[in-house]
C-alpha cells in the first residue's frame, strides 16, 4: 500500500492494536515496522526522482526530516487514552484529502498558481504530520503535491516515497530513543514491510492511477469508520 499509493498504517495500525498495544506505541511501532518498506519503495524508484515545482529533493527531503522529529517528539508527550480519541480524526482527513484531491487541484489551478513558499509551508506540514501519526501521508502527499505543484498520481511514486521513508527515519530514531517500539511485535513486520515494499513498487509501474486511488480510497474509509466505531461507539 505504501509503495502504491501510501495507507499501510491504515493495515498496521489495527493489527498492533488487536494484539493489544496502546494506540501511541502501536504508531510507533508501525513507524518503525514500516520504516524499510518506504526505504526499499524509495530506492526502487530512485531514477523517477527530480525536483518537485523548482524545488530540489534534498531541500524537500530536509525539511521533511527536521520536521518529522518535531511531529514524532509531539507524539512522545500525547496520552495512550488521548491519541485514541484524535486517531479517527486524523484517518478521516486523510481519507477527504485523497477523495477531494484530485477535484480541488483542477478548480485551483483554473484560478491560482501556488508559489515555492506555500509548497515548502505544507512540506514541512507534512513532516509534523508524518512524524506523529504517519497514518495516510503518502495519500496526503499525493493529494497536496497535486494540489500545489499540478502533478499526476503516477509521477509522484518516487518523490513521495522518498519523503516517506524521510519522515519514518525522523521518526523512527525518536521512538527508540524514547522505548517506545514494542520489538516483539515489530520485527514480524519489518520483513514483510521490506518484500511488500519491493514488490509494491514494481507492481505499482504497472497499474493504472484509477485502479490505485479507488482501492487505496476504499481501504482508508473502511479503516477510518472502524476507528470512529471504537472511539465514539
Amino acid at each position: 500500500m505504501n509503495a502504491l499509493a501510501g495507507g499501510g498504517t491504515f493495515a498496521t495500525l489495527p493489527a498492533l492494536i488487536a494484539l493489544g498495544l496502546p494506540a501511541n506505541i502501536a504508531n510507533a511501532t508501525s513507524n518503525v515496522a514500516l520504516l524499510p518498506g518506504a526505504a526499499t519503495s524509495a530506492w526502487a524508484f530512485r531514477r523517477e526522482l527530480g525536483p518537485v515545482a523548482g524545488i530540489s529533493v534534498l531541500v524537500l527531503a530536509a525539511l521533511t526530516f527536521v520536521f518529522g522529529l518535531v511531529g514524532s517528539i509531539l507524539l512522545v508527550v500525547t496520552p495512550s487514552e488521548t491519541f485514541d480519541v484524535i486517531i479517527p480524526w486524523l484517518l478521516l482527513f486523510a481519507f477527504v484529502v485523497m477523495a477531494l484531491g484530485k477535484g480541488a487541484a483542477d478548480w485551483l489551478h483554473r484560478r491560482v498558481t501556488i508559489g515555492r513558499p506555500t509548497l515548502l509551508s505544507a512540506q514541512a506540514m507534512l513532516g509534523v504530520y508524518g512524524g506523529y501519526f504517519g497514518g495516510g501521508v503518502g495519500l496526503i502527499t499525493t493529494a497536496l503535491y497535486g494540489l500545489l505543484a499540478n502533478i499526476q498520481p503516477r509521477e509522484l511514486f518516487a518523490i513521495r516515497t522518498a519523503m516517506l521513508a524521510v519522515a519514518n527515519l525522523a521518526a523512527a530514531l525518536v521512538f527508540i530513543g524514547f522505548a517506545m517500539v514494542w520489538w516483539w511485535a515489530c520485527v514480524p513486520m519489518l520483513a514483510g514491510s521490506i518484500a511488500g515494499g519491493w514488490l509494491g513498487a514494481k507492481l505499482g509501474k504497472r497499474l493504472s492511477a484509477r485502479a490505485v486511488r479507488w482501492w487505496t480510497l476504499a481501504v482508508t474509509g473502511a479503516t477510518t469508520a472502524v476507528f470512529f466505531v471504537r472511539a465514539y461507539g
